[in-house]
């Protein structure tokens, strides 16, 4: 028979206890989390939040307790009176906080009874995710899940607590918006009271914050619930957190210098130091070096070998003259066989298909006396010590016509296969390899992004980002949002860390004449602007201050922080792939009532 609490209050945590409570009385609640028959004395493993204590049963003590505990199994929830007893030499478990001591139990309370678990909060790591979702609050008992939350809980407090002190406010935006594009697909929510018409779950607070700066607030920032309606992968989720702020009159280092130090706030809390300032590089430089405009640089960076190439080499190698010539090195690989270099080298080349690349074989090259000098440069280049694997990447003759479709195909190429082989080699080199230090951080700002980006299939020229970015002011005195849209570069930045994006942010537009402008650049009529957007451009005709803002996922810096492979696992109720929630089972049909007054019907498509 099950017991009542009663008066009985907790005196300790099951983490708590250490040898300097020795003999002291306590009063212990929690899950059991291991049980271990010994007869006449009988081992509970009680758990919390905070960690265990082994508590002991002895029927010579108490033998209502000790009968009570042969009743008790896994998951069960109890109360244990009892005294710390320090353990016996040789006896202590070094893997336990509390493997100092134990508790000898006086009292058993049974408060609650557990059916069998599909798997045991107990165990390191349950292999079924689906079943993990399925049974989420089984799952969230496991030590590892609850360090992950605690840890966003202090990740979280520490950036609202610098932001405050940096004189930020936190206001809440709403959560029934209009649908405007951001870029995905808007959630929508039916209007009982208006048929036909929708509200739409926010993407981001992007116009409400801005708006938060026509009103003279200054600096806002929010932990802010966003939702998009996208296919998922592991780093995404059709609802998330995102640390949202924005503030009047900054430049951008203004805004840097605020997440860095946010930053530096929450990677404490987490305990590791961070150094500022983060490198800075144009989205240019982040091509030109990494392929990318997410770089990862725990690896060295990608180098143009174009100068060490003369075209008299580059007609007899068959390379294409005028197109970059590219390499970089993957560090400790060690000495290849000449079968794992020739099967390299097959793979590689396999994955160019007809992209026009081909590989310079190095290696290959020093053992000719006439491209001798030639591998000894490029070496000299890349700065390759003995272990080192050498990649260098040449366009073959007749390569310049997908050159000239986009002049930074190659980079972009190049900086794909120095990924694909750096995860190869990632237990040869170790720079993806965790050591609990800043140096597992490398955090980089990449300003300057491209304005437009242009849609092939569709023949037209699309905002790269949201349609309230500020291009730069000289492109815009230069005419290039009329006659030069490729051209034109966006007052635009995102923080990147080991090849993530955490965030984006940009300088705002605040003149009424630069938005028309930028809207009809995208092809929008002034009437169409004032159907989307028209409270938005009547609010920009009333003194607003210039301004700009960023938006950083929490969710992924703790994913980060935690070590963790998936956003799932750093958020409590998450969705699968498929954006179903096993655990309500949602989404759901509705009744033919409801449907009904939200004047809805569904319709089976043929």
């Amino acid at each position: 028979m099950l017991d009542f609490l009663g008066n009985l209050q907790r005196t300790h945590k099951c983490g708590e206890l250490r040898v300097e409570q020795d003999g002291q009385d306590v009063v212990l609640m929690g899950w059991v989390n291991r049980r271990r028959d010994h007869g006449n004395l009988i081992f509970l493993d009680v758990r919390d939040r905070t960690g265990i204590t082994q508590v002991v049963l002895d029927k010579e003590i108490s033998g209502e307790a000790h009968a009570k505990a042969e009743a008790a199994r896994s998951e069960y929830v109890v109360a244990v009176k009892g005294k710390v007893r320090r353990r016996e030499a040789g006896l202590e478990n070094p893997n336990m906080a509390t493997g100092g001591i134990e508790v000898v139990a006086h009292e058993l309370l049974l408060l609650n009874e557990s059916k069998t678990p599909p798997f045991s909060p107990a165990e390191d790591a349950i292999g079924n995710e689906e079943v993990r979702l399925k049974y989420r609050y089984l799952d969230l008992r496991r030590t590892e899940m609850q360090h992950n939350f605690e840890l966003r809980s202090k990740v979280a407090m520490a950036i609202r607590n610098y932001l405050v002190e940096q004189g930020f406010l936190e206001i809440e935006t709403p959560f029934m918006t209009r649908s405007t594009p951001e870029g995905a697909r808007d959630y929508l929510v039916p209007s009982r009271v208006h048929a036909g018409s929708f509200y739409a779950l926010p993407q981001s607070p992007q116009i409400f914050k801005q708006i938060l700066m026509i009103s003279g607030f200054d600096r806002y920032f929010q932990v802010a619930r966003c939702f998009r309606d996208e296919d998922l992968r592991a780093d995404r989720q059709p609802e998330f957190t995102q640390i949202d702020l924005e503030m009047t009159f900054p430049q951008q280092e203004t805004i840097f210098h605020v997440v860095e130090g946010f930053l530096t706030a929450a990677f404490k809390a987490a305990g590791i130091a961070l150094t500022t300032p983060f490198v800075q590089m144009t989205y240019d430089e982040a091509i030109k070096n990494y392929g990318i405009d997410k770089p990862d640089m725990r690896l060295p960076a990608m180098v143009s070998l174009s100068d060490e190439l003369t075209p008299e080499l580059r007609e007899t190698l068959k390379i294409e003259q005028g197109l970059p010539v590219l390499g970089f090195v993957i560090p400790n690989v060690g000495t290849l066989s000449g079968t794992a270099r020739k099967g390299l080298q097959e793979e590689v080349r396999g994955g160019f298909g007809d992209s026009g690349l081909d590989l310079l074989d190095v290696v290959r090259l020093k053992t000719n006396a006439t491209f001798a000098p030639l591998a000894e440069a490029v070496e000299t280049k890349l700065s390759a010590a003995p272990d080192d694997l050498l990649v260098v990447v040449t366009p073959k003759l007749g390569t310049p016509a997908k050159w000239n479709h986009d002049p930074q195909w190659i980079y972009k190429r190049v900086g794909a296969l120095r990924l694909q082989l750096a995860q190869k080699f990632a237990d040869k080199h170790g720079r993806f390899a965790k050591t609990g230090t800043e140096a597992d951080y490398k955090f980089a700002w990449v300003t300057d992004f491209p304005m437009y980006e242009w849609d092939e299939e569709a023949k037209v020229w699309n905002a790269a980002h949201h349609p309230f970015t500020s291009p730069h002011e000289e492109d815009i005195k230069a005419g290039r949002l009329t006659n030069d849209k490729g051209a034109v570069r966006a007052l635009a930045y995102d923080i990147v860390l080991n090849g993530t994006e955490l965030g984006s942010g940009s300088i705002r537009i605040h003149r009424q004449d630069v938005q028309a402008e930028i809207f009809r650049s995208l092809g929008m009529t002034d009437a169409e602007a004032k159907e989307r957007f028209g409270f938005f451009l009547d609010a920009l005709e009333y003194g607003t201050p210039p301004h700009g803002g960023i938006a950083l996922g929490l969710d992924r810096i703790v994913m980060i922080l935690a070590g963790a492979s998936s956003l799932r696992e750093v958020i409590a109720f998450p969705k699968t792939a498929k954006a179903i929630d096993l655990m309500v089972d949602a989404p759901t049909p509705v009744s033919d009532q409801q449907m009904r007054e939200l004047h809805l019907r569904t319709v089976t498509r043929t």
